[in-house]
């Protein structure tokens, strides 16, 4: 999810720099929301390795 993320990241930038705002914001803000959730899901992942008795890292 997080290549998903940069991958979006990097499709916005290059748009940007062609000229295509409206591209741009929609893979900006799909960057944005991609990276949020995948931060969401590592903390949770984290939470529950932690509760089992696990190593975290």
């Amino acid at each position: 999810m997080l290549g998903w993320a940069l991958t979006f990241l990097v499709l916005a930038l290059v748009a940007a720099v062609l000229g295509f705002g409206g591209i741009a914001g929609a893979a900006t803000s799909i960057a944005q929301l991609l990276f949020v959730v995948f931060l969401v899901l590592t903390v949770v992942a984290f939470v529950v390795r932690a509760l089992q008795g696990r190593s975290v890292l």
